[in-house]
């Protein structure tokens, strides 16, 4: 694994066959807090979407280093927010590589250890790993991923479109989307006229929200009904 320091400081690994980093150049940690915390979590709570008393529920497309979610996770933590967080990853990564992230300096000591020490059992069950974080790695294309549940929040964090055009598909966004409540939050890096079309064919309200370092603007999107 090639791994790269980001303009934040913090690391990225580059994907030698998808030909993609995992994260921004201009930041993995500050687009992943800007993106999916802040843009995402952090506005369904403001907005008053659900409540911080409830257990709140995360899916998320692409789980990759496990960035979102620890960042996420951390934030709960520190809010004292009971989370349910699913991630959807076709090729996760080995523990040894998400080992040496240094990721460890961005969130809580302890959540950090049960994270890697829980890593590989969450590829089969969900787990909790502190205080009511439960985390489960659905270990399968997201085509193939089913649930009973429905969630709040919906990271989607594939890869580009220019690198992974299947995962941006009408077929794919509809069936990721189909898991999310109405009134739930679908949140992601990109925005192209092509994805606002097929976000709003979808029954979503869209919005272009400010993009992290390096990208003017991002989608987030809430479904109506």
């Amino acid at each position: 694994m090639n791994f790269v320091i980001t303009a934040d400081g913090s690391k990225t690994i580059f994907h030698e066959t998808v030909g993609e980093h995992y994260h921004s150049k201009h930041g993995a940690v500050q687009e992943s807090r800007h993106v999916f915390l802040q843009s995402g979590l952090q506005y369904l709570l403001q907005q008053g979407l659900t409540s911080q008393n409830e257990k709140v529920s995360i899916l998320e497309v692409g789980f990759g280093t496990g960035l979102n979610f620890l960042l996420t996770a951390d934030y709960c933590l520190k809010q004292n927010i009971k989370l349910t967080y699913t991630g959807i990853e076709a090729y996760p990564l080995e523990v040894e590589v998400i080992a040496q992230t240094g990721y460890d300096k961005e969130v809580d000591a302890t959540l950090w250890h049960s994270f890697l020490e829980h890593y590989g059992q969450t590829l089969s069950n969900p787990q909790c790993l502190v205080n009511e974080i439960d985390l489960t790695i659905a270990h399968q294309e997201v085509l193939s991923f089913n649930s009973k549940q429905c969630v709040d929040v919906l990271y989607f964090d594939a890869f580009a479109a220019i690198h992974q055009p299947e995962m941006w598909t009408l077929e794919t966004l509809e069936h990721a989307c189909s898991f999310l409540k109405p009134g739930g939050v679908f949140v992601t890096y990109a925005i192209t006229g092509n994805l606002k079309r097929t976000m709003k064919s979808l029954g979503f309200s869209i919005e272009k929200a400010p993009g992290a370092p390096g990208k003017r603007e991002m989608l987030r999107a809430v479904k109506i009904g």
